[in-house]
């Protein structure tokens, strides 16, 4: 799916602002057919759940309602108009008018409404959305929904984030010609000191009579043309995109109609190969170490809503910190976020909104005996379904970023037990026939060892969430030390694949100190991350290190967390930790001879 782009034959206008909000036990019924009776406003894009000092609205759970009023350029007659969500958590129906015009469902994707035929140029309409944001096992991520004696409907879930919820990100009205270009994937090559270029072009609408390419550098100067829906084009003296130092080319594609341009579309794209080789993740075919944290869209009073003043802010810190990479933990994150990485260098593994898939943690933090996971009446039916949807429009969003380098299919399923293996086995096959150039990983949660996983065989690299001193030797670094390398050494020994640990750390209230192994206090956090170094750098299969967290961030209610999570390495406003210096120290260290490679030899 292409992200919307003002080009020569294409117009784009933001719909974020103020939009009328309501509850949906406080309108009537089909809300929709008029204008809502509300005193109330909600920004777009931002969660709702902060905004009002009303309980009813930040415990909702279930329907709420947005509504606007929007005009049509004048303009735009006889051209298609199509209204894009870049995200509604979890489901939306989209209404023009009195018109049911899109439904959707799934929080973290983008979805489209084509309004050619019901809205007209010049004119206005009512643009009125639903938003549910119940989680079953229906749904990526699931949850339960319950009805308790006072009718009330409860939503628990198997995640620790805040379900947050609302339009979290911006929605645009786009117009493009009749015939147009639909959607455009592109594959790097190789080759000496040239790259080559594999690209495949969609097209909507009417037949054009042909299809034009051009290649531009940075500079805007051609460097390849071609003809046709398929091709392949050489460019001479590339210059690669790299971690640290990218370099982006325009993919200019032309529909024409006796040789006159009917539409354009400009793809912005890096030039770069990823491969796991042996125990090694390389990009370009230089090794490469990941390094850098699990991060979450999570800010105060936006909730999940998307800000470009924090992105910019938050990969000033990355940078800052010497991290070369992120995770998109546990949801694939905003299009801004990604363009900015392909334009700043910074590598993104790319994950999708399966958290939670994992009975047996809900077990062990409530003492309820877990049943099991995968069984036809939780996650074994149709779950499996709803996740390839998910996938396929992850990867339909996100495959021509140059700065993912490799998808993450889950977070924390439970890998261990009975059932897994006939659960990701089909969604491992989907993501490698939607996209057979990047490696495949998933997040090893604590129960899954060495042992009885029975599903990393399938995947490139092993990535392993551990929180040895923390939930497991709480206080004892000493033995958290030994247990860690013991088993990461067995998962090496067993499946012989490169390793990295996608998740560790510790809760560290800011201001708190002492001189001893003391959890909470900001040097516990700092003594904890330097164990885990030691090991690292202990194992030569190892090939990267993403703390959790980048920040503090919002969770549900519970009695072992205090206003949220607080395993940042930043505060949720952005402030350091004592460990943000300690990491800037190893960090830039390791990163400085060359970006994006690392020595283990010579490991700081």
């Amino acid at each position: 799916m292409l992200s919307t782009r003002t080009t020569p034959t294409r117009d784009v206008i933001a719909l974020d602002g103020l939009w009328r909000f309501a509850l949906d036990s406080d309108v009537g019924d089909r809300p929709w057919t008029a204008r809502l009776d509300t005193a109330l406003e909600a920004p777009v894009p931002a969660s709702y759940n902060d905004l009002f000092v009303d309980p009813r609205i930040r415990d909702h759970v279930g329907v709420v309602w947005y509504q606007r009023e929007v005009r049509v350029p004048r303009g735009w007659a006889g051209d298609r108009v199509v209204l894009r969500f870049g995200s509604v958590t979890h489901a939306a129906k989209v209404y023009a008018d009195d018109a049911l015009v899109a439904e959707h469902v799934g929080g973290y994707t983008p979805f489209e409404a084509d309004l050619t035929g019901v809205v007209a140029a010049g004119e206005e309409f009512r643009l009125t959305v639903a938003v549910d944001n119940r989680l079953t096992n229906l749904t990526i991520p699931p949850g339960t929904v319950t009805t308790g004696q006072d009718g009330r409907e409860r939503q628990a879930y198997f995640h620790d984030f805040y379900n947050y919820a609302g339009i979290a990100r911006s929605v645009k009205l786009y117009s493009t010609p009749a015939s147009y270009v639909g959607d455009i994937t592109v594959v790097t090559r190789i080759d000496g000191p040239a790259g080559l270029v594999d690209y495949a072009v969609v097209t909507g609408g009417e037949d054009a009579d042909g299809i034009r390419i051009r290649v531009l550098d940075e500079s805007g100067t051609v460097v390849a043309t071609g003809e046709g829906a398929e091709g392949a084009l050489r460019l001479d003296d590339v210059i690669l995109w790299q971690p640290g130092a990218a370099y982006l080319y325009d993919l200019v594609v032309e529909i024409t109609t006796a040789d006159t341009v009917v539409d354009s579309y400009t793809l912005p794209f890096g030039v770069r190969t990823v491969q796991v080789r042996g125990t090694q993740f390389l990009i370009n075919g230089e090794p490469f170490y990941f390094i850098g944290f699990g991060k979450h869209e999570d800010t105060p009073v936006r909730g999940k809503g998307h800000d470009d003043a924090y992105l910019v802010h938050d990969f000033q810190l990355l940078e800052w910190t010497g991290a070369n990479s992120f995770r998109t933990s546990h949801y694939p994150y905003a299009e801004e976020v990604l363009d900015f990485a392909d334009r700043h260098g910074i590598v993104v593994v790319d994950e999708t909104a399966a958290v939670g898939l994992n009975l047996g943690v809900q077990g062990g933090l409530t003492g309820i005996p877990p049943t099991p996971t995968f069984a036809e009446e939780n996650f074994g039916g149709e779950t499996r379904s709803v996740h390839a949807q998910h996938l396929r429009e992850l990867i339909a969003r996100d495959k021509n970023h140059p700065s993912v380098v490799m998808w993450s299919i889950a977070n924390e399923p439970a890998s261990n037990e009975d059932g897994a293996r006939e659960y990701f086995e089909p969604l491992v096959d989907l993501a490698r026939e939607l996209d057979p150039t990047r490696p495949l990983t998933y997040a090893a949660v604590m129960f899954a060892n060495p042992t009885n996983d029975t599903i990393a065989d399938l995947f490139d690299v092993l990535s392993i969430n551990r929180y040895y001193g923390w939930y497991v030797f709480t206080g004892d670094l000493a033995t958290a030390e030994g247990v860690l390398e013991q088993e990461l050494r067995g998962w090496v020994q067993r499946f012989g694949k490169p390793i990295m640990m996608s998740e560790y750390g510790a809760d560290t209230q800011p201001g708190l100190h002492s001189v001893w192994d003391m959890p909470w206090t900001e040097e516990y956090q700092t003594d904890l991350l330097a164990t885990y170094h030691r090991v690292f750098d202990r194992i030569p299969e190892f090939v990267g290190e993403h703390i959790w967290n980048f920040a503090d961030f919002m969770t549900g209610p519970g009695i072992h967390r205090v206003d949220g999570n607080k395993k940042g390495v930043f505060t949720r406003d952005r402030k350091p930790k004592g460990a943000a210096f300690s990491l800037r120290n190893r960090w830039r260290g390791l990163d400085g001879r060359k970006p994006g490679a690392h020595d283990k030899e010579n490991r700081a």
